[in-house]
């Protein structure tokens, strides 16, 4: 079944919410200046709260964008994160390096869709030896994520034979059209921030709930 990952989580009731629903991953930005922004105290704070209803099967996802590999080592440890998710534009020695860093951690890294799935850059999918999942997303040159606008699924689809490992898909996604999405591109998850809530920063959980079963409503490969 598809995963989904609920991105941008700002507080323990949305977290608890997503939990509840059904939600594999839980998404957290570390990444100063932007709308959902959370320090770590915080995130140890909300995973502190949910650690009785959790049964350890939901994944804790902290976003980072070009941050030093010091600062992410240290916030997953303090958090208790199982996954890093590299929004910027990380080399594949940034990924080795975490790696032997921290052994146990996933590391999914992103990549911003515009005309093609590398809008910029030297780098493609297939020089992230380390990566143990793609996520591709809408580009856009200010935000690393939570845009609310879809990208070019097609040529996604175009490429998805070439992919090595799993990914997720994000950018626009919202409960209307997550299914299709996951017919046509058949991911390993889908990933959601913008498009289940109320404002900023804060989730709406009929639309939380509503996603989540839209996605679960087809099977991947």
């Amino acid at each position: 079944m598809v995963k989904v990952k609920i991105c941008g989580i700002t507080n323990t009731e949305d977290a608890a919410l997503a939990v509840s629903y059904g939600a594999d991953l839980l998404g957290f930005v570390f990444v100063p200046g932007t709308p959902r922004y959370v320090e770590a105290d915080i995130v140890r704070s909300i995973v502190k709260d949910l650690s009785a209803g959790m049964d350890g099967s939901t994944g804790l996802v902290g976003l980072f964008r070009d941050q030093d590999p010091d600062v992410i080592e240290k916030v997953v440890k303090e958090c208790g994160l199982g996954y890093v998710q590299l929004h910027g534009d990380e080399s594949p020695e940034t990924c080795v390096e975490l790696k032997k860093r921290i052994p146990e951690i996933r590391i999914m890294k992103v990549f911003k869709v515009r005309k093609g799935i590398m809008p910029c850059g030297v780098f493609g999918p297939e020089d992230y030896a380390e990566a143990d999942l793609y996520l591709f997303d809408t580009y856009h040159p200010e935000l690393s994520g939570g845009t609310g606008r879809a990208f070019d699924w097609p040529s996604l689809k175009k490429s998805r034979a070439k992919l090595e490992r799993p990914f997720f898909v994000a950018g626009g996604l919202d409960p209307m059209n997550v299914s299709e999405v996951v017919k046509a591109l058949r991911p390993c998850g889908v990933d959601v921030s913008s498009g289940v809530e109320s404002s900023t920063g804060k989730k709406d959980k009929a639309l939380m709930k509503e996603f989540i079963e839209n996605a679960r409503k087809h099977q991947t490969a």
